[in-house]
C-alpha cells in the first residue's frame, strides 16, 4: 500500500535546514554554505523508501526582509510552510526560541497542522543546554515530536524519518520512485555555481550575487553550460573575477567537478560576470532572475 507525506522544513537562516534535507535524502539536492540566506527559494526533495514517499519543501530562512529579493524569500518560506501536511521546525539547539519560531508556532496553532521540532547542532552543546532548549520550546507549544540531531554528521537523523512516518497517509506517489528532486538541471547548475561563489567570497559580496544559466546543451559525453553571474557593483565584479582571473577560475573548477559527478560525463562550464546595480531592489530584475512573488499570489488565489 503506497503512502505519501509532504513535509515543510522551516526555521531561521543558517540553522541547517538544507544540510538536514540532504542528509535525509542521502544525496545533495540543496546547496549549503556557512553564509546566512543561502537558500533563496523553496527546494523540493523526494525520498522513496519501500512503499513510502516523503516529499520535503526546504524553505528559505525566515528573516526580516530588507529588499525586493528579501520579500520574495519571505514569501517563499511562508508559502512553503503552508504546502506541508506536517511542519518540521529546524532550530539551533544552543539558542532559545526567537520571534521567528514563535511566529511559526502561532501558525501551527491556527492551522492545527502536525509539527516536529528538530534541534540541530547537538555536537556543539552539552546535555544541560539541550535539556534547557527542549524545555523552552515545550513551554510555547506541544510538538508532536522533538528530535535533537546533528545534521552535519547524521546523528539521530534516522529518528527524524521515524517520527515523520507517523504522518504518512494512503496515497499514490506524486513522483517516480527514482526521482529525488523536481529541480531542473539548469537551475541546479546555477545554484552549484552560486554555492561555490558563497564559499569563495566574504563580507557583503555574496548576498548581492545571482546566477542564471543562459545556456545548457547536452551532446554525446559532453554537457555545455553557460552561466551569468550577476553582481551589484563594478568593485564586486573585480572581486569575483579575482587577480588574473584566479578566483572565478577556481569557482569554475569546483563547480564543474561537482556537475560532472551529477551528469556522469564531461562538463564545459563557461562563466561570465555582469553588473546590474541594486538588482535586489529592482522588482523587474528580481523577477527576470527567477524570483517572482506573483507565483505565490497565483497559488493562493487558485
Amino acid at each position: 500500500m503506497k503512502k505519501t507525506v509532504f513535509v515543510s522544513i522551516v526555521g531561521r537562516p543558517n540553522v541547517g535546514k538544507s544540510t538536514l534535507m540532504n542528509r535525509i535524502l542521502g544525496e545533495k539536492v540543496a546547496i549549503v554554505s556557512s553564509k546566512p540566506q543561502t537558500t533563496r527559494e523553496c527546494v523540493r526533495g523526494i525520498l522513496t523508501r519501500g512503499e513510502d514517499q516523503f516529499v520535503f519543501f526546504d524553505t528559505p530562512g525566515m528573516h526580516r526582509a530588507q529588499s525586493r529579493l528579501g520579500d520574495y524569500m519571505v514569501d517563499a518560506a511562508e508559502n512553503g510552510m503552508m504546502q506541508g501536511d506536517v511542519v518540521m521546525i529546524v532550530a539551533d539547539v544552543t539558542r532559545q526560541p526567537s520571534e521567528t519560531e514563535k511566529k511559526v508556532v502561532n501558525y501551527l496553532k491556527k492551522s492545527k497542522r502536525p509539527s516536529v521540532l528538530v534541534l540541530n547542532k547537538i555536537d556543539t552543546a552539552n546535555r544541560e543546554t539541550i535539556a534547557a532548549t527542549i524545555a523552552a520550546y515545550a513551554a510555547i507549544h506541544s510538538f508532536d515530536a522533538v528530535v535533537p540531531v546533528c545534521a552535519k554528521n547524521g546523528t539521530h537523523v534516522d529518528e527524524v524519518l521515524d517520527e515523520l512516518s507517523h504522518f504518512l497517509r494512503e496515497s499514490e506517489w506524486f513522483y517516480p520512485e527514482d526521482e529525488i528532486t523536481d529541480q531542473s538541471m539548469r537551475r541546479y547548475a546555477s545554484e552549484i555555481v552560486r554555492e561555490k561563489l558563497l564559499r569563495a567570497l566574504d563580507r557583503e559580496v555574496p548576498h548581492g550575487i545571482a546566477v542564471v544559466t543562459e545556456g545548457y546543451t547536452e551532446e554525446e559525453g559532453l554537457t555545455k553550460i553557460r552561466c551569468e553571474i550577476i553582481c551589484e557593483k563594478p568593485g564586486h565584479k573585480k572581486i569575483i573575477i579575482g587577480k588574473g582571473g584566479e578566483l572565478i577560475k577556481r569557482v569554475g573548477t569546483y563547480a564543474r567537478e561537482e556537475l560532472e559527478k551529477v551528469t556522469g560525463g564531461k562538463v564545459y562550464l563557461d562563466l561570465w560576470v555582469k553588473v546590474k546595480e541594486n538588482w535586489r531592489d529592482r522588482e523587474g530584475l528580481v523577477r527576470t532572475l527567477g524570483y517572482d512573488r506573483r507565483e505565490f499570489e497565483k497559488k493562493d488565489g487558485e
